[in-house]
């Protein structure tokens, strides 16, 4: 008695699974069963099932019904509650062919879980565009002076995003020119600078934290030297408004050579930056007395061609060092 309920109860199972299966129905129609070429006609599905049930159709993503009748459009479906537990999906595809014949349409598929479930097939006769043999051929004349238009010549890609190209130009033209103007000579904009000391000052005290690191004294001669003429070139740049920072120590000395108030002291100057490309590029590690010799002149030479500060009458005026 045991073995034959649970035969029953198996037997009902699958009977259950075959109505829940049998409860989906796909229906097929067509606006039009004749089409002329290049039209369009609607192919409408009418899908019944329980409702909460869950399928997709196969025809879904494809942009094609078969090899010549094209899915030109897939409208929103719309659903419609029948009662009873029950529900109808209204679906409509969209139908466009460019060649004449007759075409059998497949039957759509409607896919819930492991069942998939068929419409009816349809035909579909795609007529071609009558030409009025007529009238006579009219011969079609080459076309001249075309205007030239640049957007004619450019890719697609690059025509529809014109806009996007246009910003990132933009950008890099802005990036570069912050780079030129500010960044490369390390300043922002954005960021008000604090009011700089005057180059006397600045110089002076750069050069005292120089000496403070004590750089020779740990075997780190070429970093000293760099410190040393690169504080100097600051200088020379803020102090007499040439472009030291970019230039060779040739080109500095000459320069310096050919002004009245550097002429004097230009030697001083001469000497440092000999013994910092010797330092530098010769890997030659100078004795301590040229090492304390090489600041001294660096100290010698800004005090030299700091500016003066006379009284005047009642106002303060600057002067520079004549030689």
């Amino acid at each position: 008695m045991r073995i034959k309920r649970y035969r029953l109860l198996i037997a009902a199972a699958i009977v259950g699974m075959g109505v829940a299966a049998g409860n989906v129905t796909v229906k097929a129609k067509l606006d039009s069963t004749q089409l002329l070429m290049g039209r369009v006609t609607a192919l409408h599905l009418e899908i019944v099932q329980d409702q909460g049930t869950r399928g997709v159709l196969l025809q879904e993503k494809s942009d094609t019904l078969t090899s010549m009748v094209e899915i030109a459009d897939k409208p929103k479906a719309d659903t419609v509650s029948l009662g009873n537990n029950r529900e109808q999906i209204n679906r409509d595809l969209i139908l466009q062919a460019f060649d004449s014949g007759l075409y059998v349409l497949p039957p759509v598929a409607y896919v819930v879980g492991r069942d998939t479930f068929e419409s009816n097939p349809l035909s579909l006769k795609v007529l071609p565009v009558p030409v009025d043999t007529t009238q006579d051929i009219i011969g079609i004349k080459p076309v001249e002076g075309v205007p030239f238009k640049l957007f004619d010549w450019v890719p697609d890609w690059m025509a529809d995003y014109w806009w996007a190209w246009l910003l990132a130009l933009l950008l890099i033209g802005g990036g570069l020119y912050y780079y030129l103007k500010w960044y490369r000579h390390g300043r922002n904009p954005l960021r008000p600078e604090k009011k700089r000391l005057p180059p006397y000052e600045e110089a002076m005290i750069n050069l005292e934290a120089l000496k403070q690191r004590q750089l020779w004294q740990n075997g780190q001669e070429k970093e000293y030297f760099t410190g040393l003429t690169d504080i100097l070139r600051v200088y020379i740049d803020r102090r007499f408004g040439i472009n030291a920072v970019e230039m060779t120590s040739s080109e500095i000395v000459r320069t310096l050579k050919e002004r009245n108030e550097t002429r004097a002291v230009n030697e001083q100057l001469s000497m440092i930056l000999e013994m910092a490309d010797i330092v530098k590029f010769a890997a030659v590690r100078p004795l301590a007395d040229d090492n304390e010799m090489a600041y001294q002149r660096a100290v010698n030479f800004v005090e030299q061609t700091k500016p003066v500060v006379e009284q005047g009458t009642g106002v303060n005026e600057e002067k520079e060092v004549k030689s």
